[in-house]
């Protein structure tokens, strides 16, 4: 992926220079949840109190210690930055087009754990995005985890499209998607509220490939095997796939984020077209035909 160079967001913040002491999950404790919240369609605003413990485990309580950056911290950081301002130009510009003013979110790179809007988080809970602080925040080491664990890719652009995946929630929230569903999980039982929580990420699926539709047309940043390392993620953390790989068989109505086969379907759809009008189909299009 072309990235280097590129215009670098005032938005994102590094707190991994800031540690402080206390009980930390991390290695195969790190993949363990998140498989099991992606498995079992856990809330991830509860993980981030049970998986810290109590207290609010290792975010909160001691001293901070600040440590200088890894080269390789550096990197990742500037990655970040710089995606993040891809997304950035092209919403602004997309909402421009539609009437409306974009308002961009803010990312937060941390190590172990972080205090959010939303909670205490711990890196197991994976890259999310919390809309009462309008905050994405991501822990870099994931992608190792994606790799290593799940059989994603940890190139480049598969990189882009997790953190573009997460932007798709903030551009959600905007348009009032999310409020939408998380009215539907006051009044629904938890297998038929799953089905929406599956709209909602097929959607920030759709909308990390809309992401990229207008980014390579912008920005020209997207390389040969480019596509092909995001299509391994995507279908990496597929319900169907995580689940058959933990436990040896699938569950659908536990689904929460979509099937190996759907999450690539509605990323290559948004990267084909580009068209927004798509999105409000997804909230409408019979279940068994998403």
């Amino acid at each position: 992926m072309r990235w280097e160079g590129g215009r670098r967001s005032e938005n994102l913040e590094d707190r991994r220079g800031m540690r402080r002491p206390g009980v930390a999950i991390g290695g195969i404790g790190v993949l363990l949840v998140l498989v099991l919240g992606l498995v079992f369609g856990v809330d991830p605003q509860q993980l981030l109190q049970i998986a810290a413990g109590p207290g609010g485990g290792a975010g909160a309580g001691g001293q901070a210690v600040e440590r200088e950056l890894t080269p390789e911290e550096i990197r990742s950081r500037d990655f970040a930055s710089t995606i993040l301002a891809f997304t950035e130009d092209v919403w602004t510009e997309q909402f421009r087009r539609a009437g409306e003013r974009y308002v961009p979110p803010k990312m937060v790179l941390f190590a172990e754990a972080v205090e959010t809007g939303c909670g205490t988080a711990p890196s197991a809970v994976g890259p999310f995005y919390c809309p009462v602080d309008r905050t994405v925040y991501l822990d870099p080491t994931f992608f190792v985890e994606l790799e290593r664990g799940l059989g994603g890719s940890r190139g480049e652009f598969s990189q882009a499209y997790v953190i573009a995946h997460e932007i798709g929630h903030h551009v959600q929230n905007l348009l009032g998607y999310t409020r939408l569903v998380d009215e539907k999980r006051r009044t629904l039982p938890p297998e038929e509220f799953n089905r929406w929580s599956v709209r909602l990420e097929l959607q920030a699926d759709y909308l990390a490939g809309v992401w990229a539709h207008y980014g390579q047309e912008r920005f020209a940043f997207i390389e040969p095997g480019d596509v092909e390392s995001a299509i391994k993620s995507a279908r990496a953390i597929g319900d169907d796939r995580i689940q058959k790989n933990s436990r040896g068989f699938t569950s659908p109505e536990s689904y929460t984020h979509g099937t190996s086969e759907q999450r690539t379907r509605w990323f290559l759809e948004g990267l084909k077209t580009g068209e927004l009008s798509t999105l409000k189909q997804l909230f409408e299009l019979p279940y068994e035909e998403l």
